[in-house]
């Protein structure tokens, strides 16, 4: 009797799915706003799909830098102290900091638009170590055809950014360089820090006929400061990321940034599996949506024309 349980026992022990194991997730961002909370959440979705559930047998930690560099650090050298199963920092400095503080516990960075430019990896392909992660450059040649959709004679377009924010300096040189095949002359206002946003966006008044913002954490946590000028100033503005179109830019073209985030846990949960992050290979972000804001453009003195409007995956009224 006894070894007939035993061989019962073995049976329902194949058939059953298995249980993953209890691990620690901890996660950071360098600041909050949708784009990055967005990122978070489809990390921690695909990890309960894949049988990782918080509460059960995952333990989900969540530090916000509130923007501060040095926070960052701090946090950064605080998980590595904890030892999780893996770190996943979301955006550049964020990831910066956790790259500097470990070389041994697994990191997947997300929201990096340049990780070779962030000495994040030194290699896309076969990044080694214990580091991989989630580019979500800007399709940059896109927006710059965007914004002469929408508006025709643009020849200036302002770029506010943080001239500190590594992420923002490469995706500069990329938008020099298709603004200047398009025959568009690029302006920079630069804001170190929130409280700067507005008076960096004021700068470009009279210079630009459109401002741009890059996947840019300084500038989008206080982009409300920003929208505020360019409707005072009927200079209509433009964002890399479309979750902040709802937040009042004209239009945007790029990633659902939830999406984003269930493509970093993805790799997440490969880690958890057992492969090494320096044997995966760094990925692109993939998926493009146009999302447009037809009460932010009238407020902005644009018409946005019908070729943009009907093939826009959101429209916001």
């Amino acid at each position: 009797m006894r070894s007939i349980l035993l061989v019962f026992a073995a049976t329902l022990a194949l058939t059953l799915p298995a249980k993953a194991d209890n691990v620690t997730v901890a996660v950071t961002a360098i600041v909050g706003h949708p784009a990055l909370d967005a990122v978070r959440k489809g990390v921690q979705d695909t990890l309960a799909a894949a049988g990782y559930k918080e509460g059960e047998n995952l333990k989900f930690v969540f530090e916000s830098a509130q923007g501060n560099p040095a926070t960052a650090a701090q946090i950064a050298r605080q998980f590595a102290g904890d030892e999780p199963n893996v770190i996943v920092p979301i955006s550049t400095p964020s990831a910066q900091a956790v790259v500097s503080s470990t070389r041994d516990i697994p990191v997947v960075f997300t929201a990096v638009s340049d990780p070779l430019g962030a000495q994040l990896v030194k290699n896309m392909d076969k990044p080694g170590g214990n580091v991989t992660g989630l580019s979500d450059m800007s399709p940059v040649a896109e927006h710059i055809a965007l914004i002469k959709e929408i508006l025709p004679n643009v020849k200036t377009i302002g770029y506010l950014y943080n001239s500190g924010e590594a992420n923002s300096v490469s995706l500069l040189a990329v938008l020099k360089a298709e603004a200047d095949k398009a025959g568009i002359k690029i302006v920079e206002s630069a804001a170190t820090k929130s409280a700067e946003v507005q008076g960096a966006a004021r700068a470009l008044v009279g210079r630009a006929d459109a401002i741009y913002i890059p996947t840019d954490n300084t500038i989008i946590s206080a982009l409300e400061g920003a929208v505020a000028v360019a409707e005072e100033s009927k200079l209509p503005l433009f964002t890399a990321d479309t979750d902040s179109v709802s937040r009042g830019s004209v239009a945007a073209l790029g990633f659902n940034y939830y999406d984003v985030g269930k493509q970093t846990g993805e790799i997440v949960v490969r880690i958890l599996k057992g492969e090494n992050p320096g044997d995966i290979a760094v990925k692109t972000a993939a998926g493009s949506d146009l999302v447009i804001n037809k009460s932010a453009a009238a407020k902005m003195g644009v018409t946005l024309p019908e070729s943009v409007v009907s093939r826009a995956n959101k429209v916001i009224e």
